[in-house]
């Protein structure tokens, strides 16, 4: 009679323990960096849809019938939250994981209303788990991704480096850039979050404002290093006749690269930086070769030599961007004149929208969103019916690969089938081994609970080692469950494929989403932002002054847009070919929008750092008409076709002839001072090269104008 009545208690304390971990767990990926606020806002809402779902989800013992519409229902509308961003990205994934494992759970010794609580209370818990630690380490956030930029700004330049001198593999080397540029500027709005939004929590405390002034100094490199004084193909001509140049700026650039790496391996001890010395050196023996050129006194020369002296001035440019990083890092006390006032940084931070209505907006095939999670649904019932039909050991199974492995664009979904695919394969042969040589069910344990936390430590850097591990783990905590561990291991490779097969069929066939449909909204929107930063750019030029907060606003859209239109670029190079409607026209569009981004950030940069003089009528000239190609260029974009063919009409532009003097080396030496030389060519450089860029855009956007 006790016996019962001990196992009973055991089983009950074992559901509340399943129950408190599995709401801990769900509530977990919503946990991704981020302001404090943002976080907790997530795995509390993480919490309450976790406990909805497995509340409804308990009570679905009904017939298979009713069961798959509601399933169906149940998949779409917790999908379609995703279009809140991407912290509600992770909480539909959150929902989808309660769902799925609902099905997996059955409850012996409690109700399903306090299962849903428990579920509820598991979350909670993680919720105050992560404030706490937050609170214990509030710097290590800030730390890791700062810590994350170092290196990825520090790969940007040294393959920046890579591209000085002419380059069989040029083309290869700019996609890596692009990519480069890409991861950037996700960072940088991470950290713009963090570290504006802690700012305004918790005041002008010293740590957080020189981390915000060591990110700055790191945004503003990466725009000088974009920053090109000439096109490549000048450069490319003198560094044939002149290597020596050519090696040695890529020796500073790569000692540049070298040592933001080592900044950020000893972040916390300044003591250990590398010295500035062999940056000083780098310094003088470039200034002493330049010298050299410009005393040779040939004329076809000069405009060389002011060439090689903007570059140069970037250079300097980026040594005391470093220099002051150091010094920030070192942890000196900032005066009042240091800091930066909030209105300020307020302009900088674009708040997520999270009116209803953009539900009610989305409710079309026009929307990604939409379309997933329609997509979603139809592939868990589908995945699901076939699991029942065949009468699979666990069904579940299925749904929750295709779950896991579905996501809104081809490419990623492609990647991800293989993978898991492939990762499944190796852990049921490396399972398979080991459970023939071992037999104890609490090695089995340790093996599974260790296997768990190898994979999810690699989920994000490499999935198919993750599923790898992800196998290992179910199978050996089902070896303590089942005798017959080996069917276990069947069924788990089956459903795999199964889900992997059904996912992969369903991104291709089923209301696809594919890039050339869309990337059209890219290109217009990193248009539009690089118009706004050039009239910035142009505006400031003429008037002077201070430095306009929208500028750098502005220029930050600039960057964030482009990027996104490298990544939507590259989510179309991953689709079918037969899918690639006019992908050589898109890639030019792409290049032409990086290298206007460039020319802008060049031009930035100079009259930010210099004097500059009065604004010639030539220059408001050629601005105008750029801004007038831009403008023109924006309204093709509003009837923009990349699914149909081509405007077949002969384009014709507006005649246009660019000042002989502005672009002459006989107009620059008729300047008085070798300043005023250097703004000249670098102002007539990057504006006859704005003025074709626009030229070009112009042209290929009226092809698909119809």
């Amino acid at each position: 009679m006790t016996t019962p009545i001990i196992l009973g208690i055991a089983n009950n304390r074992l559901e509340i323990g399943l129950a408190l971990c599995f709401g801990a767990f769900w509530c977990s990926p919503s946990d991704v960096s981020g302001s404090l606020k943002h976080k907790q806002i997530g795995i509390l809402f993480s919490a309450l849809l976790v406990v909805v779902i497995s509340f409804i989800a308990g009570y679905l013992d009904i017939s298979n019938y009713l069961l798959f519409p509601i399933l169906g229902v149940l998949t779409f509308c917790i999908a379609f939250i995703s279009i809140y961003g991407f912290r509600a990205s992770l909480i539909s994934f959150s929902g989808l994981l309660a769902l799925v494992l609902s099905f997996a759970h059955t409850l012996e010794n409690l109700e399903v209303y306090q299962y849903a609580l428990l579920i509820g209370t598991g979350g909670l818990w993680y919720l105050v788990l992560s404030s706490l630690w937050f609170y214990i380490n509030p710097k290590a956030q800030t730390k890791e991704t700062l810590n994350e930029t170092f290196f990825l700004t520090a790969d940007f330049l040294d393959t920046r480096r890579q591209l000085i001198g002419e380059q069989p593999n040029r083309e290869s080397l700019q996609t890596q850039l692009m990519t480069l540029q890409s991861e950037l500027t996700e960072h940088h709005e991470t950290l713009r979050e963090i570290l504006i939004s802690s700012r305004k929590s918790s005041g002008k405390s010293n740590y957080h404002s020189r981390r915000l002034l060591v990110f700055i100094q790191l945004v503003e490199l990466l725009e000088t290093a974009i920053a090109n004084p000439v096109n490549y193909t000048k450069m490319d001509t003198f560094f044939e006749v002149h290597p020596e140049f050519k090696t040695d700026f890529q020796k500073l650039i790569s000692e540049f690269s070298r040592q933001l790496r080592a900044i950020a391996q000893n972040m916390s001890k300044s003591k250990q930086f590398p010295s500035n010395s062999m940056l000083s050196e780098a310094f003088k023996t470039l200034e002493t070769d330049i010298l050299k050129l410009k005393n040779e006194n040939h004329a076809e020369d000069y405009e060389y030599y002011l060439m090689l002296q903007n570059f140069l001035d970037y250079q300097k440019k980026q040594f005391e961007k470093l220099k002051k990083i150091k010094w920030l890092l070192g942890n000196p006390e900032l005066t009042s004149d240091d800091f930066i006032k909030n209105e300020k940084l307020k302009r900088f931070i674009v708040s997520q929208d999270y009116n209803p209505k953009l539900l009610l907006r989305n409710l079309s095939f026009r929307s990604t969103i939409f379309k997933h999670s329609l997509r979603l649904a139809v592939a868990v019932m589908l995945g699901y019916g076939i699991g029942l039909f065949f009468d699979f050991q666990n069904p579940y199974w299925i749904i929750l690969t295709i779950i896991v492995i579905m996501r809104p664009s081809y490419g990623l979904t492609k990647t991800r089938s293989k993978d898991r695919i492939i990762g499944t394969l190796i852990g049921a042969a490396l399972a398979s081994g080991l459970v023939f040589l071992i037999s104890n069910p609490y090695v089995y344990g340790a093996l599974g609970v260790l296997s768990l936390v190898i994979a999810f430590s690699m989920v994000q850097k490499n999935y198919k080692a993750s599923a790898t591990f992800i196998t290992l783990s179910v199978i050996f905590i089902y070896a303590i469950l089942q005798p017959d561990v080996l069917k276990v291991i069947q069924f788990r490779v089956l459903d795999t494929m199964i889900g992997a097969t059904i996912s992969f069929l369903a991104m291709r066939w089923l209301l696809p989403a594919w890039s050339f449909m869309e990337i059209g909204d890219n290109i217009k929107d990193s248009l539009k932002a690089n118009t706004a930063f050039f009239k910035s750019i142009s505006t400031y030029y003429k008037t002077k002054g201070n430095i306009p907060t929208s500028l750098k606003v502005n220029r930050k859209e600039a960057f964030l847009q482009t990027s996104n239109l490298s990544s939507a670029f590259q989510r179309m190079a991953q689709e079918p070919e037969s899918k690639q409607n006019h992908i050589d026209d898109i890639y030019e569009l792409v290049v032409i929008n990086h290298s206007f981004l460039a020319s802008l950030a060049s031009l930035s940069t100079y009259i930010q750092n210099h004097r500059t003089t009065e604004a010639s009528e030539d220059f408001k000239l050629i601005s105008d008409r750029i801004n007038d190609n831009l403008d023109k260029v924006c309204v093709h974009l509003k009837h923009m076709n990349f699914e149909g063919p081509t405007n077949s009409s002969t384009f014709k532009s507006e005649p246009f002839t660019f000042p002989a003097n502005f672009i002459n080396n006989d107009g620059i030496l008729q300047t008085e001072s070798e300043r005023t030389h250097k703004e000249a060519h670098l102002i007539s450089e990057q504006l006859y090269w704005l003025f074709s860029l626009s030229e070009k855009m112009l042209k290929l956007t009226y092809k698909f104008n119809v």
